[in-house]
């Protein structure tokens, strides 16, 4: 009996320790990266968007595990001397709320329709990468006549085979309530780096972008169960969604890494130029899962040719 109460004892107090240190390194996490735009509210729901530059519009919509600040990292500042980009923290993460119920690639979509419209832009260039790419083309399906071009970068557009990620799995689960907060509180600075670096093989991590990405704001609890639960779902998603872009009839950029094992090339980047008339596939021979980071001259020249086929430039 003493002996189950010690050890009853122990569990409440390591339960209370991690909560408080996830509450800190939260806090910490929002000191050190506050929002850095404009709070926008859409039907009771706080949309964060960074704008900067003039010209025609352009969206920008980030990835898994990402903020405005992947962005505005190298790419945004370049395409700001041409156009007025608009960048967005997708539901859940950065300093936009997450959704409730939904929280696929078509809710977030018609979410960030809904606020670049807020913002004046009514028919904006959409450029999303990695998994913001999907919602992209969500965009594009979904809502044609509020877009004039769609660039995707790197992104999943098909069904693919696999389990999902262990991680994504717990965190998506009724075991993610114990999981998330420990991965919060304890989980080493190091291993974020390590993921952070690996994201760009083959190529290097640019020096200063793990200082710049905010990646504590990630690590954040509610921003691992919007991820883990984006994530979740994404496949059955893209194979409803896939069927549906020969209906895409704006200009469509598709750039994307030859040596992208995040998200494959031939699996995704070929099918989709197949299926969209008028499609114009950029590979990047050698190039990994980021180029907007690693080429961002090769992704700036798709929005421009974008821009020009949609007679806004």
């Amino acid at each position: 009996m003493k002996l189950a109460l010690l050890l009853l004892l122990a569990v409440v107090a390591a339960g209370l320790a991690t909560r408080y240190r996830a509450s800190e390194r939260e806090s910490a996490a929002e000191a050190a990266y506050p929002p850095t735009g404009e709070l926008v509210e859409i039907d009771d729901t706080t949309v964060h968007a960074v704008i900067m530059g003039e010209g025609p519009d352009l969206v920008l919509i980030h990835g898994s595990s990402g903020n405005t600040r992947d962005f505005t990292f190298r790419l945004a500042p370049m395409l700001a001397e041409r156009y007025r980009v608009i960048i967005f923290d997708r539901p859940g993460l950065g300093y936009t709320d997450r959704l409730e119920g939904d929280e696929g690639i078509v809710a977030q979509a018609a979410l960030l329709q809904q606020a670049a419209a807020a913002l004046g832009a009514e028919r904006p260039i959409v450029l999303g990468q990695s998994y913001g790419g999907a919602v992209a083309l969500a965009w594009g399906v979904t809502r044609p006549d509020s877009l004039a071009a769609l660039v995707t970068v790197s992104a999943p557009s098909q069904r693919w085979d696999g389990p999902l990620p262990w991680l994504y799995r717990i965190n998506s689960s009724a075991l993610g309530r114990i999981a998330v907060p420990l991965i919060t509180a304890w989980v080493p600075r190091s291993y974020v780096t390590e993921a952070i670096e690996s994201i760009f093989a083959p190529q290097d991590m640019p020096e200063g972008y793990a200082e710049h990405i905010g990646a504590g704001l990630t690590l954040r609890r509610e921003s691992l169960r919007a991820n883990a639960a984006h994530r979740a779902t994404l496949k059955e998603e893209l194979a409803a969604l896939a069927p549906r872009y020969g209906e895409i009839d704006v200009p469509l950029e598709i750039v994307h890494g030859t040596a992208d094992n995040t998200v494959p090339f031939r699996i995704h980047a070929t099918p989709l130029a197949e299926a969209v008339d008028g499609a114009n596939l950029v590979a990047l021979e050698g190039i990994g899962h980021v180029p907007h980071n690693v080429v961002p001259d090769a992704v700036a020249a798709a929005v421009d040719r974008a821009a020009a086929r949609a007679g806004l430039r």
